[in-house]
């Protein structure tokens, strides 16, 4: 059998692997890391679990003992597509060249550029980074890729379904012809496969256990059930999820639920906190600071359920996971296998639960498929009714939309009143229409109408040019109560103007002013 001792790696780095427990590779291990040191290219094909970071790590650190690294010139780069695997990728680094000298920087999202910034300035060996952060970097003017002697990039085909490919591509142009590229993925899509033909020279393919089967330690399940209303559906999955967490009891130490959108996510683990459930959130959306907190809580156990998208099915190792479950069917077969690969891992036994509704049909006939196994059927938990166990809240007395109990006859008689002695009576409102209305300041019409015509055209006329703003003011100002005013002009307001109030039966005036015209048309006929 072999060993690490066997393959031809630093001393310094086998010191380092047998300090962290390790004395024989993994498959993938012990057929990647000789063709990695002999400088060739490596397309390795696993599945999740198989100890793909070591197989690049190892060698890695063996080549770049010699040589020093340079300002803003890394000597080597790992792309990974999740900065949780990134993270892991950096502390596998920490732990396996901890007796060398070289540097690294991690470049992921949620992190200042200003620190990463000053360890890009001061020279790296190892560049740990997703595709966004590291163009991010490099077309503010602040990287270099033209030093790069070893690229890596993990999880390839997890970079084709978050649609990364062009980055890759655009990355690959960036870096040196002559570097040495290690390329894994665990499946072979097409568009990878291309890839791999263009980007990649003479590669050594190792491929073990194409990620077809699951591991024989995962007792696998599905429960599917038929909604009692389409509406419901998404109601009634919660209420499935909560009472099969609650079947499995004391064996469930600790869980991760899988759903295939970042909304739902935050719902499914608000719906477990609202029942009781230690359960907690993560997802691409969520500060960096956020998501390394929740997944630090779950791995020391102070943290029991993990709600999780896809951003936890790859690369995170975490090994002592007792369940997983499945609230949406993933719409990528690979998914499958990933998520419950969470679980089941260094030899430990784990389950695996998947809830369908009728409409996943075709994801399961595609998971399925590609397993080449039957997933066994599994029944609802013994007492659910999904008729009436669709509610996120906790048992309590059901109330009506507007917050009064459902029994009539109870909820009037707490709204009884209380006996004036056990608190003070209320004091009697003073309705406002007792109001006395305020008198109107205009005049009678009749007094205009009486004055003299001599006062009207003289004195009158320079009183009102006096007062008439003022008064004009007040009695544009609508009255409180307009029971009595009667009809109002139309377009002039509650104020009349009083030329239109005046009486106009002078017939002298006329009369007056026609005489000199009459006068003058009798002589004119004589």
């Amino acid at each position: 059998m072999t060993k690490f001792s066997d393959l031809a790696l630093d001393p310094r780095v086998l010191q380092a692997v047998s300090e962290a427990g390790y004395e024989t590779p993994t498959p993938i291990q012990a057929q990647a890391i000789p063709h990695a040191l002999a400088g060739r290219d490596v397309l390795g094909i696993a599945q999740t679990g198989t100890g793909k970071t070591a197989s690049f790590t190892l060698p890695m650190i063996t080549l770049l003992g010699q040589g020093r690294a340079r300002a803003r010139m890394p000597r080597s780069l790992v792309l990974a597509p999740t900065r949780e695997l990134a993270a892991q990728v950096a502390e596998n680094f920490e732990i396996y060249a901890k007796h060398t000298k070289l540097t690294k920087a991690l470049l992921i999202g949620g992190v200042s550029f200003g620190e990463q910034d000053k360890l890009i300035d001061r020279g790296v060996d190892v560049l740990i980074a997703t595709p966004g952060r590291l163009l991010d970097h490099f077309e503010r003017g602040k990287l270099l890729l033209t030093g790069v002697q070893i690229m890596v990039v993990d999880e390839a085909d997890r970079m084709l379904d978050m649609g990364f490919i062009p980055d890759i591509e655009r990355i690959f142009q960036l870096t040196p012809f002559t570097r040495q590229t290690l390329f894994f993925s665990a499946t072979m899509a097409p568009e990878i496969e291309r890839i791999t033909n263009t980007f990649l020279s003479n590669p050594a393919k190792i491929e073990v256990a194409r990620q077809a089967t699951a591991s024989t330690t995962i007792t696998q399940g599905l429960v599917s059930f038929t909604p009692t209303r389409k509406d419901r559906s998404f109601t009634e999955k919660r209420a499935v999820l909560r009472a099969l967490i609650a079947a499995e009891g004391e064996a469930c130490t600790n869980a991760i639920v899988f759903c295939n959108r970042k909304m739902d996510v935050d719902v499914v683990a608000k719906s477990l906190k609202s029942h009781g459930f230690n359960a907690s959130p993560i997802h691409g959306d969520l500060a960096q600071s956020e998501r390394m907190k929740t997944l630090d809580a779950f791995r020391d156990g102070t943290l029991h359920i993990l709600v999780a998208s896809d951003v936890a099915a790859r690369g995170l190792d975490i090994p002592a996971v007792s369940h997983v479950f499945n609230f949406d069917v993933p719409s990528h077969p690979e998914d499958y296998v990933h998520r419950i690969g969470r679980t089941g891992r260094a030899g430990r036994l784990g389950k695996a639960f998947t809830i369908a509704v009728p409409t996943d049909a075709k994801y399961l006939a595609a998971i399925e498929s590609l397993v080449k196994l039957e997933i066994p059927r599994a029944p609802l938990p013994e007492g659910l009714d999904l008729a009436s166990a669709g509610s996120d809240r906790p048992p309590r007395e059901e109330r009506s939309p507007r917050g009064r109990s459902r029994d009539g006859e109870r909820d009037r008689r707490e709204r009884k009143p209380k006996p004036h002695g056990e608190e003070a009576p209320m004091q009697p409102l003073t309705p406002v229409a007792e109001a006395a209305p305020e008198p109107r300041r205009e005049e009678p019409r009749e007094d205009r109408r009486a004055e003299p015509r001599e006062d009207r055209r003289s004195g009158r006329r320079e009183e009102r040019r006096d007062s008439g703003r003022e008064q004009g003011r007040e009695d544009r100002r609508p009255p409180r109560d307009r029971r009595d005013d009667g009809p109002s002009v139309v377009g002039l307001g509650d104020h009349v103007p009083d030329f239109l109030t005046r009486s106009f039966a002078l017939k002298a005036a006329p009369v007056e002013e026609a005489e000199p015209a009459d006068e003058a048309a009798t002589e004119s006929e004589n």
